[in-house]
């Protein structure tokens, strides 16, 4: 008895198809963080020895800020020896450097606290702040780029390109008195001042991060509609785009399928220095609004010489950049076509 064999249905054809996909995307994905890896480690270790060397360059000493600039030659060896400061600086560094890896920062020279949990307390209110700043800014950015560049050359990209460049040149900490003024003060909307935790409430925690991530959030809505609204101008002029339009696809299968895609990758890119700048340039904004944030424990940490507060900050801070651009790197590797193709 004879069997036919039934005809490959179209899911059968098209399963080997997607699953090379598949391969190819988690293969794109991992060279991007293999290579990503590659430059953190040499970068890490380059910026951690520069920031260790801060002390000896600083000329600074806990021993001048516990007992003054009077103390004694003996009593400021004494200080240092009890902070192991006495050690050749290779050995210093490579004890500061294994404690980094385990996530301990080292003590304040100024009241001997653990400077991880210090940074800790702060960070998670700059976070707050910057996370939020940065989903304002994507959203609202997003939205004035693609209706300009679907808009161009008309009264509507005219007056998004004029305000963008006008809240472009706003400082943040003008913009946060305004916001204060006028929706804290004049009309209770928001409160002023001060910072409560998410775990004591989503809506009292959302209400008090608001107006700094807003008042944060009007640069990285400038950046991003302006390299949005280019990289989306540049993409229609595109053969690519010629031949869709020739092949009678629609305007919106266009722009999601082909000229967003090729225009994401710049606007991403931006973002790639935005959110640790967000974290750490917040140090007016802070004083505004009254948050005992990461870049005002910074300033603070400066001003009273608290050399291992200020290394601790640095590292913290190379962490964030890096780790941020390791996203954005792994978003743009999936999402843009150009990355797709190995360009």
């Amino acid at each position: 008895m004879t069997t036919t064999e039934a005809p490959a249905t179209p899911t059968d054809v098209r399963h080997p198809a997607a699953t090379t996909r598949t391969r190819r995307t988690l293969g794109r994905v991992l060279v991007t963080l293999a290579r990503s890896i590659a430059i953190f480690v040499p970068v890490f270790l380059v910026a951690t020895f520069v920031t260790f060397a801060l002390r000896s360059l600083s000329g600074l000493s806990p021993a001048r800020i516990q007992l003054g600039e009077e103390a004694t030659p003996e009593a400021v060896a004494r200080v240092e020896a009890q902070w192991g400061l006495n050690r050749p600086f290779l050995v210093q560094y490579v004890d500061w450097l294994g404690g980094v890896l385990h996530g301990q920062l080292g003590t304040s020279w100024t009241n001997g606290a653990d400077i991880s949990t210090l940074i800790g307390l702060g960070l998670g209110v700059s976070l707050s702040v910057a996370t939020f700043a940065l989903i304002i800014g994507v959203v609202a950015g997003f939205a004035l780029g693609t209706i300009a560049a679907l808009r161009r050359t008309t009264w509507v990209d005219r007056a998004i390109t004029g305000f963008v460049t006008v809240i472009s040149v706003m400082p943040a900490f003008v913009v946060g008195i305004v916001l204060v003024a006028v929706f804290a003060v004049g009309r209770h909307v928001f409160p002023s001042a001060g910072y409560i935790p998410a775990a004591q409430g989503f809506g009292p925690w959302l209400a008090h991060i608001t107006l700094p991530a807003v008042a944060l959030s009007f640069d990285v809505v400038a950046d991003v509609a302006r390299q949005l609204r280019t990289s989306l101008i540049a993409a229609y002029r595109e053969n690519y785009v010629t031949g869709a339009v020739v092949r009678g696809l629609s305007p919106r299968r266009i722009f999601f399928g082909h000229v967003l895609r090729n225009g994401l990758g710049p606007a991403l890119a931006t973002l790639g220095l935005k959110f640790p700048t967000l974290v750490g340039a917040s140090v007016v904004t802070e004083w505004i609004f009254g948050l005992q944030g990461f870049g005002r424990f910074a300033n603070d940490s400066a001003q009273a010489g608290d050399v291992p507060a200020v290394q601790g900050v640095l590292v913290v801070s190379i962490v964030l950049v890096v780790a941020f651009n390791l996203i954005v790197n792994l978003v743009l590797a999936r999402v843009t076509p150009a990355s797709q193709r190995g360009v």
